[in-house]
């Protein structure tokens, strides 16, 4: 570790040492509740067997504590409010430099803004963009003309022969035929079923 701090190091150590220092009243409380509790204990224990004497010393006992712990509690809700408004102070803080960079990068911004060449590229980027809006517009239209026009009877011919056509619909009508029949086995499957069902009830 280095022999000088730095800020930041700094305010870590500092924030520690208040945290701890909340725990160690924290911890006293409870400590003292502790106490209070096993005074209690003891002053009816007293009383049941009859000791005056210690009883009137546990009572004291006891006031002291229930005092030495009110005082703790108290401490520990003042550091507690001062860490709320060390807290405020510090994001307050933190706001102040934010804006003071944000206000700086502005002027810069602002400093280095030449309006004359954005205005440049601008009209530059529209006329770029009507100039491909209108090559699209042509080429949409060649494609539409392309795909619009007729295809040559022979030109078809060559690109899908009779005999392809009719292994087409050979394959539809295999395929109806083949859920036709599907559907009579199950028909005859259902009727088996049913005469199965009435014969046992015979």
């Amino acid at each position: 570790m280095g022999l000088f701090k730095s800020k930041e190091e700094r305010r870590i150590e500092r924030q520690m040492r208040i945290k701890q220092g909340i725990r160690n009243i924290e911890r006293a409380i409870r400590q003292q509740q502790q106490f209070a509790d096993d005074f209690i204990r003891n002053a009816r224990q007293a009383r049941k067997i009859g000791d005056n004497q210690q009883y009137l010393f546990i009572r004291s006992a006891l006031r002291k504590t229930a005092a030495m712990k009110k005082m703790l509690e108290r401490q520990l809700l003042a550091i507690r409010n001062a860490l709320l408004i060390h807290q405020q102070a510090e994001a307050s803080r933190q706001f102040a430099e934010s804006m003071g960079l944000i206000a700086a990068e502005i002027g810069r911004a602002f400093g280095e803004m030449d309006l004359s060449r954005t205005q440049a590229q601008w009209e530059k980027a529209v006329a770029q963009a009507r100039s491909m809006e209108e090559r699209m517009e042509i080429f949409l239209d060649a494609m539409e003309q392309s795909a619009g026009g007729e295809v040559p009877a022979g030109a078809a011919d060559n690109l899908v022969s009779d005999e392809e056509i009719d292994r087409m619909i050979q394959a539809d009508v295999l395929a109806e035929e083949k859920a036709e029949l599907g559907k009579l086995d199950e028909l005859e499957q259902e009727i088996a079923r049913e005469l199965g069902t009435t014969r046992q009830k015979d």
